[in-house]
């Protein structure tokens, strides 16, 4: 070797195998959709000079027709002009933004949040991580739902965190089959993630639906992560309820944030909020668990917490009604050409949220082997990226 000392021994220092998604011991299902739109991107043709269509990603703010409000955008300059916001933030958040977003997510809940029962999170992403990492232990499994939002599968796989798949069952509005997640549970399960509105399929659970989950919950003794990112996005006949309604019945730890409901995924702004009126999540140590990890993990940056209460507070109804009837005129185009094509059904039109699960009939489609190959033929042929369902 030139210009050091002679290497005697083999390098030794490898990567980590944790990001593997080829582990035997984890679940089969641990691709994230960024990784899924990177592959499908490959297969671009870049000589072909038609639009390229982006369908594969949830962010509403790349489309024109959708912008946050001005009331956002000047609370955020406010916020940077006041120079209050300019240093560290304490772990969970400062005071005001966790005081106003305890008091936005109570709106909709039979009891109150306080400031304690909030923390604030790089959007609902880190929110997923900080939970799942803080439920890892030897032995323990969390449920999942499918199809679902793969997130929390990598997320799990990363922790060592066992993964038990229970089936939406499309014929009934993708209702959880409860049945299959009590044969599921045992005395390892920690906790069982519902999606609500559901993020792939687009659709609303019920009062009574969830009133259901959070008796089954109970029975078996595991708490609720309730995905809310997309609350109140509900278009259909079917109005929001969150999962907080019965805290009363079962602990639910609520994942929000302003990135869909807002159109601003790029503020990266969430939170996680302890819908827990008997006190389970604090005599279990699971809030302790929390805590501790917050205390490791980056925060969201402290201009933008500044600016969390006059967003939530002072946002007209206009602007969400505008929103919704935007996405409603989205999903029924959607919905009604979907049935124009042979080989795709879609088992229920779109109630909520913004995006649509359908289900491939392979026998109609030649030389295609699965999902994943359709995406990719499709996006090399016609310039269209969609998502694989992957199961």
């Amino acid at each position: 070797m030139e210009n050091g000392a002679q290497q005697t021994q083999p390098w030794v220092f490898r990567g980590t195998q944790k990001f593997s998604a080829n582990q035997s011991n984890v679940s089969e299902q641990t691709i994230t959709i960024r990784e899924a739109q990177e592959e499908l991107m490959k297969n671009l043709n870049q000589n072909d000079e038609r639009p390229f269509i982006h369908l594969a990603h949830g962010d509403p703010s790349a489309y024109p027709c959708f912008r946050t409000t001005p009331l956002a955008e000047d609370a955020i300059v406010d916020a940077v002009r006041s120079a209050q916001f300019n240093g560290y933030p304490p772990a969970a958040g400062i005071l005001p933004a966790r005081r106003a977003i305890a008091e936005y997510v109570s709106r909709d809940l039979p009891y109150k949040l306080s400031e304690d029962d909030v923390y604030v999170t790089v959007g609902g992403n880190q929110a997923i991580e900080i939970i799942i990492t803080a439920l890892a232990r030897h032995g323990a499994n969390i449920l999942l739902p499918r199809p679902g939002y793969p997130l929390y599968e990598a997320h799990a796989a990363f922790s060592q965190l066992e993964v038990r798949h229970f089936d939406l069952i499309p014929e009934k509005g993708w209702e959880v089959d409860l049945d299959a997640v009590e044969a599921l549970a045992d005395e390892n399960t920690v906790a069982i993630v519902i999606i609500n509105p559901g993020n792939p399929c687009g659709n609303v659970f019920s009062y009574q639906h969830l009133k259901k989950i959070a008796e089954m919950a109970q029975k078996l003794g595991i708490f609720v992560i309730a995905d809310e990112v997309y609350s109140h996005l509900v278009f259909g006949n079917k109005l929001f309820v969150p999962m907080g309604e019965f805290g009363s019945i079962v602990p639910a730890l609520t994942i929000g944030s302003i990135s869909k409901r807002w159109i601003v995924p790029g503020w990266r702004l969430g939170w996680i909020a302890t819908n827990d009126p008997c006190g389970l999540l604090k005599k279990t140590g699971i809030l302790e668990s929390i805590r501790n990890y917050v205390n490791l993990s980056s925060d969201p940056a402290t201009f933008i917490q500044g600016a969390i209460p006059k967003i939530l507070e002072n946002t007209k109804e206009d602007f969400f009604s505008h929103i919704l009837h935007t996405i409603k005129e989205d999903a029924d185009i959607c919905h009604s050409k979907i049935k124009e094509i042979p080989c795709i059904a879609c088992p229920n039109k779109p109630e909520g949220a913004m995006s649509v699960m359908v289900k491939l009939n392979l026998s109609l489609l030649e030389g295609i082997n699965d999902d994943m190959d359709f995406c990719v033929k499709l996006v090399k042929e016609e310039s269209v990226i969609v998502l694989p369902g992957m199961k």
